[in-house]
């Protein structure tokens, strides 16, 4: 007979993917992992595989949330244009996430390990295209209600708003001066040209 596991897999990834966002792949030992996790290393093994595996598996776990808080976000607000500015603020405000100093585990991963490993380079890609569409359905919403000009081209300003919430997601990192935010999120939006 197979042996049930001891342990709840959900928590226990939850767990792996908190330590690996706060100290990075390299250097989270497998010891801060099964410490984190409450699992020996055998019983990580046979349910995540080795250490990379683990990492790959947090990592998708955390796109899929990441993605559903934003598309939430994007449908909240009473117009196109007050959802993305929610969107823009709720990153950019001082204590949105426990621990701004650790950013976003997707952008961390993107620049440590996506330059030289192929398939964090595609996962990281991937969830920066998902973002991009929900965006361009959001900008299109906003075009078909009558809000949003309809010249601009919805495709190029998602994927600019994408990396400008990269870029802010970044910046929240090092504690920046608040004006500088508030600015920075007003010129962004300024993208959202309004119909006429």
């Amino acid at each position: 007979m197979v042996r049930q596991r001891e342990f709840d897999t959900d928590k226990a990834l939850d767990a792996a993917m908190h330590t690996f966002w706060d100290k990075g792949f390299e250097a989270a030992s497998l010891n801060d992992l099964t410490t984190a996790m409450g699992i020996q290393r055998p019983s990580l093994y046979a349910a995540f595989g080795d250490k990379k595996e683990l990492f790959e598996t947090a990592l998708r776990r955390y796109t899929t949330q990441h993605a559903a808080q934003v598309r939430a976000r994007l449908q909240q607000g009473s117009s196109v244009r007050e959802a993305f500015r929610g969107l823009f603020e709720h990153i950019g405000a001082e204590g949105s996430v426990t621990e701004p100093s650790h950013g976003c585990f997707c952008i961390n991963t993107m620049v440590e390990l996506a330059p030289h490993d192929p398939k964090f380079a595609v996962l990281t890609r991937e969830h920066q295209m998902y973002l991009g569409v929900l965006f361009k359905e959001t900008v299109e919403r906003g075009q078909q209600s009558g809000e949003l000009s309809t010249e601009m081209n919805a495709n190029a300003v998602a994927q600019s708003l994408v990396v400008s919430m990269i870029g802010l997601t970044v910046l929240m990192k090092s504690g920046p001066d608040r004006l500088f935010v508030e600015q920075s999120i007003q010129a962004t939006l300024s993208l959202l040209q309004l119909s006429e």
